[in-house]
This record gives C-alpha cells, sequence and structure tokens, in this order.
C-alpha cells in the first residue's frame, strides 16, 4: 500500500492514513491535530543555518512493509549491524518494522521492547502517557510534521527496579528515497530501573539518488533513580536531510548518557537535549560528527536544569573536510531555585581543509547564584608540533595525522556499547575521513 502525505497533508488525509493502519481512535485525532499545525506553523530556525533553502518536502508516501522471515532476508546494510547473538532486535526498513525478537526472560520481568505502532494499540494508556510529552507536536512545523506521520519507531519500557543487563538494539534504515521514514523513538525507564538502547540509522549506500527527508522525534523519561544510556549512530546518503530531535526528562537521582555520532553525508540539523527536573539528577552527553564534501551541519547539545544538585556534562568533537561546514551549540541552562547545579560543557572542531567551517558556540543561561557552570571550546587545525613528534618516531606524516583525528574522536566512538555498532562507527570515521 502506498499512501501520500507529505507537507502539505491535510488532516482528512492524516487520520485516513491512521485508520487505514488499525490504529487507536485517540492516535488518529493526534495525527489529524498535527498535521493541521504542519500547515500554520514555520520550520525550525537553527542559528547560522539556512535550513529553508534545503529540500524539505521530500518526505515520500507511506510504504507498507513487509515482514522478514529471517534475518538472512534483510539487506547486507542491515546485517552487518546486528550484534553476535543478540535476542534484542528490532528492524524498522522505509516505513514499517520488518523483523522483532525480544528476550521471553525480559519480556515476563515486564519489559516491553517493540515498534511503537503495536505498542499504541497493546499499550494504549501506557504509550499515551509520554507520547508527544516530552517534545510537543505543537513546537515547529517539523515536531507537527513528523506527529502526523511517523511510522514503525520503537518503544521500550522498563518497570521500577529491572535491570536490563543485554542493550536493547534497533536497525532503522531506509532504501527507498520514495518512502516515508521517520522513526519515533519512546523509552521509558521506571524508578530505579536501568537499560541501554543502542539504534543505527542508515540508508543503503547508493540505493537513493532522489532527495528524501527523514524528520525524527526521541523521547526518553527517566524516572526516580533510573538509568539510561542511549547511543545512536547516523549515517544518510547525501541526498537525504536528517533532522533529529532528542529529549529527555530526568527525575530524582536519575541518569542520562546520551553518546550520538552524527555521521550522515548529507545536511543534518541534530539537537540533543536533557532536562534536570530532579534533585540530584545527571545528564552525560557525548556527540562526534565529520563533514566532507560540502554538507551543512547544525548540531546542538543542551541541558536544562530545575532540579537542585544536578550535574550535566556535554562534550562534542567535530572534525571538517572539503567545504563542509558545521554550527556547533552547546547551551546549558540553569534555571532560578537550581543551587548546587553544575554545569560543564566542551566543544572542539578540528579543521583539515582550509575552505571548511566550523563555529563553536558554548552558552552559559545561569539564573541562580549559587552554582557552577564551565565551558570550553577551540576550533583549529591539527597542532603540527604533535605531527613533528610522531613523524619523528618513524610515523609518515599521513599516518601521524591520522592517528591524531582518531585520537581526537576516540572518547565518544569507545563509549558505543554495541562491538557491531562500534565497529560501523570506525568504518564510517575511516571512510569519511581518507576517502
Amino acid at each position: 500500500m502506498s499512501t501520500e502525505l507529505s507537507t502539505g497533508a491535510t488532516r482528512q488525509s492524516a487520520e485516513a492514513l491512521a485508520r487505514s493502519k488499525g490504529e487507536p481512535n485517540w492516535l488518529v485525532e493526534l495525527r489529524g491535530e498535527a498535521a493541521e499545525l504542519a500547515g500554520t506553523l514555520g520550520w525550525p530556525k537553527p542559528e547560522k543555518v539556512r535550513i529553508e533553502r534545503w529540500n524539505l518536502t521530500a518526505v515520500g508516501n507511506y510504504e507498507q512493509s513487509t515482514a522478514a522471515a529471517s534475518i538472512g532476508e534483510l539487506p547486507a546494510v542491515a546485517r552487518e549491524l546486528i550484534a553476535e547473538g543478540t535476542e534484542n532486535l528490532l528492524v524498522q526498513r522505509n516505513s514499517g518494522v520488518v523483523w522483532k525478537q525480544f528476550s521471553q526472560e525480559l519480556a515476563s520481568k515486564g519489559v516491553i521492547f517493540t515498534d511503537l505502532e503495536t505498542a499504541c494499540k497493546e499499550h494504549g494508556e501506557l504509550v499515551q502517557q509520554y507520547l508527544f510529552q516530552a517534545v510537543a507536536k505543537n513546537e515547529d512545523k517539523l515536531t507537527a510534521l513528523h506527529a502526523a506521520l511517523w511510522n514503525g519507531g520503537v518503544f521500550v519500557y522498563v518497570p521500577k527496579n529491572v535491570e536490563v543487563e543485554i542493550p536493547l538494539q534497533a536497525i532503522l534504515f531506509n532504501d527507498n528515497a520514495g518512502a516515508t521514514f521517520a522513526p519515533h523513538i519512546l523509552i521509558v525507564a521506571d524508578t530505579h530501573s536501568r537499560v541501554t538502547y543502542v539504534d543505527s540509522v542508515v540508508s543503503e549506500p547508493g540505493a537513493a539518488s532522489a532527495p528524501f527527508m527523514h524528520p525524527s522525534i526521541v523521547e526518553v523519561f527517566v524516572k526516580a533513580g533510573a538509568h539510561v544510556r542511549f547511543g545512536s549512530i547516523h549515517h544518510m546518503g547525501e541526498t537525504g536531510v536528517d533532522m533529529t530531535i532528542r529529549r529527555a526528562v530526568i527525575d530524582n537521582d536519575g541518569r542520562m548518557e546520551w553518546i550520538i555520532g552524527d555521521l550522515n553525508d548529507g545536511n543534518t540539523v541534530s539537537d540533543t537535549k536533557s532536562v534536570l527536573n530532579g534533585k540530584g539528577s545527571t545528564s552525560d552527553a557525548k556527540v562526534i560528527s565529520v563533514g566532507t564534501g560540502a554538507q551543512q551541519m547544525s548540531l546542538t547539545t543542551q541541558a536544562v536544569h530545575f532540579g537542585k544538585n544536578s550535574d550535566s556534562d556535554m562534550v562534542t568533537r567535530a572534525v571538517m573536510k572539503d567545504s563542509a561546514s558545521a554550527i556547533i551549540n552547546g547551551i546549558t541552562k540553569i534555571e532560578h531555585g537550581a543551587t548546587k547545579a553544575n554545569g560543564v560543557q566542551t566543544e572542539k572542531v578540528l579543521m583539515l581543509s582550509p575552505k571548511a567551517r566550523g563555529d563553536a558556540n558554548p552558552i552559559l543561561l545561569i539564573d541562580e547564584d549559587d552554582v557552577t557552570a564551565g565551558h570550553a571550546a577551540s576550533v583549529g587545525q591539527v597542532n603540527p608540533e604533535m605531527v613533528y613528534y610522531l613523524m619523528s618516531r618513524g610515523i609518515s606524516k599521513q599516518d601521524a595525522e591520522r592517528l591524531i583525528i582518531y585520537g581526537f574522536l576516540a572518547p565518544v566512538v569507545s563509549e558505543i556499547p554495541v562491538e557491531a555498532v562500534r565497529e560501523q562507527l570506525q568504518r564510517l570515521l575511516e571512510r569519511k575521513l581518507e576517502g
């Protein structure tokens, strides 16, 4: 089944598509309202990036997906990312999920790991409590458009006091530029629970020659004393526009860890925020990106402190080649009343070409006196003294520069918790940095 749903979608078309998929009435209504909003709101306006010049209308048509009979039927781009021996895997291809497997042991403990469309039907009351609560559907045209057309997606729920020791993995891939590809990730970690979730968002190499747009939203809710570790690698083709919003809401003594690799070949808007509502809540965000060709990127990492004794740490490292450009924003906001809060951020950009551009913008917004906050930012080329030192030890100049670059990115690469995804990241870095 192919159903058109573009940025000009009406309430009627959005609701008709939702009904055709058997979605519950509350979701049909939500999609209809969002479609109306999308026609009235403007696109987000990231600083110093003119996204209105990008192709933002190529959202494609909804294509009903056919489930795979075995992992062997999945394309190679998906199979090579699967963690060896995993029992917890979800695969989305274009507009829908085509493979699911989940540990019976975790299911017996009340853990839910399924696609979001299924979760809306089978766990509607639970999903309704959280869907579009961290990211409101009426923030701008992007969030409204996504709310109207999201498909497939992932839903994770971990009950109180349950620890999921083995990472949950999702592979979200697009090999048809004409298909709507808009997964929504929703993770809820209840009180004193623990979970690691890792996904890879990719397009088939060389398969998408036509323009496409990937509007994606991630919502994470970390309840009191819970710990969520979220890893995500994005690698989509140069004809694509990747616009991803990530939000985490963290309660008392909760901990959120972000590990993000934005390694697309096309234009990118990536916005990752932690809202530290609870006393003693913490957030740790690590982001890397490599820009090549003429791609443009807006990479924003944010921490908003409401809770007393809350703590945030943000690290962003980017490497720019050719004529690529990146605007990197780190925003720490400490609200009035968030006494004893601590916010630290570091943005570093390594330039490998005189035509490349990288702006690092650390921003501290402090509305409370009894806090600590700091930032560091740097933009520069490979240190010639470091190159000279390595060359004096018998290493060629090319290898010396490569080692320095990999060392620059290592703090994030080493944090990826699934070996297959970590190896993917290494391959992508090699391809983008060495051509």
